[in-house]
């Protein structure tokens, strides 16, 4: 697969971005609330959805190129990934997503902002180029739960939960900005508000209901009910639930640094 560009125009629940980036196809985490396992990438393959993932085709430094023809209409904002994740197991040995770092950081028009949307420790290998991006680069890493018993019911093949919560505090102790993604809330443990108070500096809540893009209704035709109930976890399947941990973290945190849904992925204002 070799594709015409790596920047794809922004659409639909990605306000303020200008621009998405994926440098995998498919992903082999394989979560059982991800939308993009209905979407036609996912339904027309043969494998099941994590089962599978492929890189793009593609020379990471041509991304240069791209930039300086997006920067030339305006400012640009980047959510790195929101159809993959860019790092998945395949980055380790392919590297796209370093050669796209890289490529932000080496040229002459680099993108305005870039969220980096993960679950993966693997990002820790790429401080030395998170850092040359400075300020123009947030890493959002995905921590939905602190029970591995649903990390593995839901996420089986997703990273180690204390991995994703090292990988954090390593980071922000480069000197990188970061937040935790719970995103979306999982069935978790009382503690789970202060481990996240102690491993980021800013929290994003996100739930079935307020952060799917549809009021619900996709998590709803994912079998997301369903699937709790099977689990005995029919009473985490409410909006109170995001508000309950919201009020928790509160308590640890400054107020401004628990933030709900859209808002939380929004990039800053662009001038």
């Amino acid at each position: 697969m070799r594709p015409v560009r790596w920047l794809t125009p922004a659409t639909g629940y990605l306000n303020g971005y200008t621009h998405t980036l994926n440098p995998y196809v498919g992903c082999a985490y394989g979560c059982s609330y991800c939308y993009v396992r209905r979407l036609p990438v996912a339904l027309f393959r043969p494998e099941p959805w994590g089962e599978w993932a492929e890189g793009k085709r593609g020379d990471p430094a041509s991304l240069k190129r791209e930039l300086a023809r997006a920067k030339a209409k305006g400012p640009v904002a980047v959510f790195f990934s929101s159809a993959t994740d860019p790092y998945q197991p395949l980055e380790a040995k392919l590297r796209l997503t370093r050669g796209l770092l890289e490529a932000m950081a080496e040229a002459e028009a680099p993108p305005d902002f870039v969220l980096l949307q993960t679950r993966g420790p693997l990002v820790t290998r790429d401080i030395d180029v998170l850092q040359r991006l400075g300020g123009h680069v947030r890493v959002s890493m995905t921590v939905e739960t602190d029970r591995d018993d649903v990390r593995r019911a839901l996420t089986p093949t997703a990273p180690p939960l204390a991995a994703r919560l090292r990988a954090l505090r390593e980071l922000a102790e480069a000197g990188v900005a970061v937040q935790a993604a719970v995103s979306p809330l999982l069935p978790h443990t009382p503690a789970f508000a202060e481990q996240l108070a102690s491993s980021a500096p800013r929290v994003v809540l996100d739930d079935y209901f307020r952060g799917d893009g549809s009021s619900g209704r996709r998590s709803e035709r994912l079998g997301m009910r369903e699937t709790y109930a099977r689990h005995g976890w029919s009473e985490w399947y409410t909006p109170q639930r995001m508000d309950e941990l919201a009020e928790a973290l509160r308590k640890r945190m400054p107020p401004e640094a628990v933030v709900v849904s859209a808002e939380g992925f929004a990039p800053p204002a662009l001038s």
